[in-house]
């Protein structure tokens, strides 16, 4: 069991990250991680072994502005808990990053297809075959590449994905574990439960299963694995 966070909004994004960050530590304390992306198109990694803490003593020494962000607290399953295990995990071009709760069961079948095409793997998890096969398959539209790679995957998973060149997007997918959209004003959040954006809003949406959720600050888009739009504002 995992803690993900997702936020776009004008708020400091690390902030409210870690703050929701802080309310899931329940959920997975063997390590942290956050992703924010700067209003000049940087994708900043910042992830750490350990409790949350020994993460935001590691931020005391780094600026992250931003208003895109997405967390993880983990509870370790494929791969040790160490800082190249945690997450966020990004692609071989570090334009993605990827959070996951979850167990992707065809892993190892999608490992050995992405090494033979020339990916690099740097840490042991099941969750950065999804960062390569994102990075594969984006040609512009981050939702319909997390589609396309969502239907390929075996498993119970929750995937929260954010790329350097979309400033006001989040995109995230669920199957078989919960997910929840928390709706602002001209803000939105994600969290694996309400006590991740509790602070910021009472209003709430529980995602269904296979849907995927495109996370804007004005608004949020519900679709099926196909496209479909299921719900949007």
């Amino acid at each position: 069991m995992c803690g993900i966070v997702g936020y776009v909004g004008q708020q400091d994004a690390l902030d409210v990250v870690l703050g929701g960050l802080r309310r899931l530590e329940y959920r997975g304390y063997d390590s942290a991680g956050v992703a924010i992306l700067s209003p000049q198109g940087e994708l900043a990694v910042e992830r750490k072994a350990g409790k949350l803490a020994n993460l935001e003593k590691e931020l005391l020494e780094r600026t992250l502005p931003g208003g895109l962000g997405i967390g993880h607290t983990r509870w370790a399953t494929h791969g040790a808990p160490t800082d190249r295990n945690a997450h966020p995990h990004r692609d071989c071009s570090g334009a993605v990053a990827v959070v996951h709760n979850g167990t992707i069961e065809n892993f190892e079948v999608l490992v050995a297809g992405l090494v033979a095409r020339g990916h690099q793997r740097t840490s042991d998890t099941d969750t950065e075959a999804v960062a390569h096969l994102v990075e594969e398959r984006y040609a512009g539209d981050l939702a319909v590449a997390v589609r396309s790679v969502c239907k390929d995957l075996e498993g119970s998973f929750v995937l929260v994905v954010a790329h350097r060149d979309h400033p006001d997007l989040v995109v995230a997918a669920r199957r078989n574990l919960p997910l929840v959209v928390g709706l602002g004003d001209g803000e939105n959040f994600l969290g694996s439960d309400v006590t991740a954006f509790i602070a910021h809003t009472r209003e709430a949406r529980v995602v269904d299963q296979d849907q995927i959720v495109e996370l804007r600050r004005g608004g949020v888009t519900i679709t099926d694995l196909d496209g479909v739009v299921v719900e949007g504002e």
